[in-house]
């Protein structure tokens, strides 16, 4: 059972594909939604979209392929699983090589494909959470003030109130006093955690 809450979108031309996989899916507790080709998908899609993307590789009009760089152009973060026949490896191989996050080729097992599907859902989950603590650290270190963000990243660095003092040529008390709003402000009570939340604005 998926506790992601992310949704499966299915995008295969073959209606019994689709409504094979759409009972697959339910009987593992999974919500899906179909669709008969890329175009109709595309009309579909919304940025900020969560769950993850079941996609024939090789379909009429706009190929699976076609739809991965357009989803790419509109900056998505749907991971996407192809499905390939036999001929298609080196073209799923491809799609790997262009951000595809994994491909099974037909026929395939039911379990085998609903573990790749619930390994998707829990990837795009956890990226998830990391753009939102992203979004809220972000979001944070601009209240700081520009003296506040020099303090900060001297914490960050590694070096004690003093050297910080003598670099700033300000008081002890003064980096003190900055160092505590940091830590109040960016919403953490040791410097491990404010390291851990200063690699968040390198992304």
């Amino acid at each position: 059972m998926s506790e992601t809450g992310g949704i499966v979108f299915v995008v295969d031309d073959d209606e019994a594909v689709r409504d094979s996989l759409s009972l697959l899916l339910e009987s593992a507790s999974l919500q899906s939604q179909c669709f008969a080709s890329a175009d109709e998908f595309a009309e579909h899609y919304q940025g900020g979209m969560s769950g993850c993307l079941l996609l024939d590789i090789r379909m009429p009009g706009k190929s699976g392929l076609e739809l991965r760089d357009w989803l790419d152009q509109q900056g998505a973060q749907l991971p996407i699983i192809f499905i390939t026949g036999h001929g298609d490896v080196p073209m799923a191989v491809d799609a790997m090589k262009r951000g595809a996050i994994d491909f099974i080729q037909k026929p395939f097992s039911d379990d085998e494909l609903l573990q790749r599907v619930q390994q998707a859902l829990e990837s795009e989950a956890g990226d998830r959470a990391d753009r939102a603590e992203a979004d809220r650290v972000r979001a944070n270190f601009e209240t700081l003030t520009p003296r506040e963000r020099e303090v900060m990243q001297q914490v960050v660095a590694g070096r004690v109130n003093k050297v910080i003092a003598l670099d700033m040529d300000i008081s002890q008390r003064t980096v003190e006093i900055h160092r505590a709003r940091v830590m109040h402000k960016m919403g953490v009570r040791s410097v491990a955690d404010l390291v851990r939340l200063a690699s968040f604005l390198d992304k």
